[in-house]
């Protein structure tokens, strides 16, 4: 338990996401409590001019020794420890930046650990980059003020900059004043895995119902078409939960009325992730491939099997190669592969086999997932039945990945962080020249509208003269985006 105790709740959010940084799974409170850890302390004087940052320990602690590469930046910093931080409250950004830099260098005396990403906590560090790259920035310079702004580490700002001029470059073939994409959301899966916190139902659960919910979907589908008539379709993706969870003639139905829908006439990719091997039918496939879907993924997460045992997914390492053959057989030069690094009891040797195999099969992209523990997932919510599992992410395993990427001649082109994620890490999508995703970026960058049809699925309507986006949110639970279905379309309609 960890208290943060301040007299000003400005910046408490800042304060704390920082704090979950390096203390994961930490719980924290907001008054004294008794048998917490340490408290962070913060008083804003009457002035609002200074900030008064301190850590108090509430138990004995043996402070580690301090990483011998620092920086000069955060050496000093933490000369400056014992003094008040000065702020500026009319300007947030300028305040925020200073009192995460004094806290970080509290944090780092404390643990003796630097993060990779530093002070950043935010989901979207490669938009800075791009922000600044469209500001006129070399790469060099971006460098300096990422690591003078953030602490960010060498490694993380040269993968942050390659990952953007990547995604630049990509974007460039898009319409950004006239085009937008579709997100169309199946929120039904096999099995709900142990780490999973996405809009997902147990298949078995909708058992001859799940007609009621492709026709919702499908009034909520012909509703966006008719708002974006006259707009370029760009890019169309089927996630969830597990598209291929739905039987094929219902999957050759929904993709029809895709097609009967919206013009997919200038559309650069249509993707569905058929994810989870115990829901892949070669019927599955055939019908997608007759449909024109572009990219598929088969994910395994790992290719360890008494990890998918684990973790709750009820396929075996076998049907993940065999799976993949079959798209292979069935015509599908676009597969991609998800991967999680940090998943529970696994080690490096268990991550270095997930990509020998991964590397025999040959796909087309692979994404790689530090492990986040959301408060929606069973890890969290059954904490006591977990609690003894072992779950480590080390920046060796994010390289060892990183490597064999490069070796299956991939580069990075997309990538995004998440809150409590194992490691303090990353997510990066990887992918051979002409396979990336553009709807991956799109989301990550929020470079364009992306209109989303579905239960649990959010449009983004983004406004580029104001630099500004406005969201609508569509219910998660199943019953209720049936029965509320003309409210979500209502809501819908009137932002797009």
């Amino acid at each position: 338990m960890i208290e943060i105790l301040l007299n000003d709740k400005a910046y408490e959010q800042d304060i704390r996401e920082l704090l979950m940084a390096f203390y994961p799974g930490e719980t924290f409170s907001y008054e004294p409590v008794s048998g917490s850890d340490f408290s962070v302390e913060g008083m804003v004087d009457s002035a609002r001019t200074h900030f008064n940052l301190k850590i108090i320990s509430h138990k004995r602690v043996d402070f580690p020794a301090l990483p011998a590469d620092l920086g000069e930046e955060i050496e000093s910093e933490m000369e400056q420890a014992d003094e008040p931080v000065e702020v500026h409250y009319e300007n947030r950004t300028e305040t925020k930046s200073r009192i995460k830099k004094r806290l970080y260098a509290l944090l780092v005396l404390r643990t003796g650990r630097l993060l990779p990403w530093g002070t950043l906590t935010g989901i979207r560090p490669v938009k800075i980059v791009m922000t600044k790259l469209e500001e006129g920035m070399t790469e060099e310079e971006i460098a300096a003020y990422m690591k003078e702004t953030y602490y960010t580490s060498r490694a993380k700002i040269a993968l942050a900059v390659k990952t953007a001029v990547h995604e630049k470059e990509l974007l460039k073939q898009l319409d950004y004043e006239n085009g937008y994409s579709l997100y169309i959301g199946i929120p039904f899966c096999p099995t709900t895995c142990l780490y999973c916190s996405f809009t997902s139902f147990p298949i078995s659960q909708w058992k001859g119902r799940t007609g009621l919910y492709l026709e919702a979907l499908y009034h909520e589908m012909r509703s966006v078409a008719q708002s974006m008539k006259g707009k370029n379709l760009d890019s169309v993706y089927f996630g969830g939960g597990t598209p291929t969870s739905l039987e094929a003639r219902e999957l050759d139905w929904l993709l029809e009325k895709l097609e009967s829908t919206f013009d997919l006439s200038g559309i650069k990719e249509l993707t569905v992730e058929a994810g989870r091997p115990d829901s892949i039918t070669r019927e599955k496939l055939s019908v997608l491939k007759k449909h024109g879907v572009t990219r598929i993924s088969v994910n395994p997460q790992t290719m360890n099997q008494g990890t998918l045992d684990l973790i709750g997914r009820r396929h075996t390492v076998d049907m993940v190669k065999e799976c993949f053959a079959m798209a292979r057989e069935e015509g599908f030069d676009n597969i991609n592969m998800d991967l999680i690094v940090g998943l529970p009891e696994e080690r490096l040797e268990d991550v270095h086999n997930t990509m020998e195999e991964i590397r025999r099969l040959g796909p087309d992209s692979v994404t790689v997932h530090s492990l986040a523990i959301k408060r929606a997932a069973r890890l969290n919510t059954m904490k006591e039945v977990y609690k003894d599992l072992r779950i480590t992410g080390t920046q060796e395993m994010i390289d060892m990945t990183a490597r064999y990427a490069a070796d299956m001649g991939m580069e990075p082109y997309y990538l995004y962080r998440q809150k409590n994620m194992a490691g303090n890490f990353e997510n990066v999508g990887y992918a051979k020249p002409g396979k990336a995703c553009l709807y991956n970026i799109l989301i990550m960058e929020e470079q364009q509208t992306i209109a989303a049809c579905g239960a649990g699925s959010t449009t983004k309507v983004l406004y580029r003269g104001e630099n500004r986006i406005e969201r609508a949110e569509n219910v998660k639970d199943v019953e209720q985006y049936i029965s509320r279905i003309d409210e979500m379309i209502e809501r819908k309609r009137k932002l797009l």
